[in-house]
């Protein structure tokens, strides 16, 4: 049986769908099955994001016509045994989306996978009615600035209405340097003002966003900061207490010469 995961925010812009692309690519490094959904219909980013676009044949549209199956639309990552890959489809709308045919897809999937990852679109419409109504669990990614914080709260409220009380949340794009001169909430306002169990910390990196366009998850980089980051968020995510990677900053030489 799966545990089927969605991953929201209130806000758009805060990272959330690189945080599921490479949580999906750190849990299927440690060797479990892990399906990753692209929620975001109309949009339709996974697929470049991982790289994997030249080699999408179907989408979830041909699965609920039945001009394919569920085997068929899945897109295998041949960089890491056990992630797949459910794209999207930008003619498919969630009001023609009944949820009784995506909750059947799951339970197919169930049978299969250890782990369901839904990227689910930002904001608290229909896109997020839609992802919310497939999960047993949420991760909320946020920022440290008020309007992410304050947009997630509503986000937890919607999680809970729905039933889904194990919530947990990602702090992502954490800049040090703004937190030390306070041009940025901390860490612990962030906790104060969720009260959600800190899933993990990702550091905020231009490498991000080049993995992004390249379409290489920044987790295939083992030498990478964030490549540990999604180890521990993963290990956390599995029950195991491992602690939160500290920031080094570079000295004022290094950061001359290689920044």
């Amino acid at each position: 049986m799966s545990r089927v995961i969605v991953v929201t925010s209130g806000k758009g812009g805060v990272g959330k769908s690189s945080i599921s692309v490479n949580l999906a690519s750190a849990l299927a490094f440690s060797k479990f099955k892990v399906c990753l959904i692209d929620g975001d219909f109309g949009l339709k980013n996974l697929d470049v994001m991982m790289g994997l676009e030249n080699r999408v044949v179907y989408d979830l549209n041909d699965v609920v016509e039945g001009r394919c199956t569920i085997e068929q639309v899945l897109v295998k990552d041949k960089r890491i045994a056990g992630l797949s890959l459910l794209p999207s489809c930008k003619s498919l709308s969630f009001e023609n989306l009944d949820t009784e045919i995506m909750n059947s897809l799951i339970e197919r999937l169930n049978k299969d996978f250890d782990f369901i990852i839904v990227d689910s679109p930002a904001g608290v419409e229909k896109g997020f009615e839609y992802s919310a109504s497939l999960a047993d669990e949420a991760i909320v990614v946020v920022n440290l600035d008020v309007s992410s914080l304050r947009d997630a709260d509503r986000v937890v409220g919607l999680l809970m209405k729905k039933g889904i009380n194990t919530i947990n949340m990602i702090i992502n794009k954490v800049n040090v340097d703004d937190i030390e001169s306070s041009r940025s909430l901390t860490i612990n306002d962030a906790k104060e003002i969720l009260s959600l169990p800190l899933l993990g910390i990702v550091y905020d990196s231009h490498d991000m966003i080049e993995a992004n366009n390249r379409g290489v998850p920044i987790f295939l980089n083992e030498h990478h900061l964030l490549h540990n980051c999604f180890i521990n968020i993963s290990k956390r995510l599995l029950g195991h207490q491992v602690p939160y990677l500290k920031y080094k900053k570079k000295s004022l030489i290094r950061r001359f010469f290689y920044s």
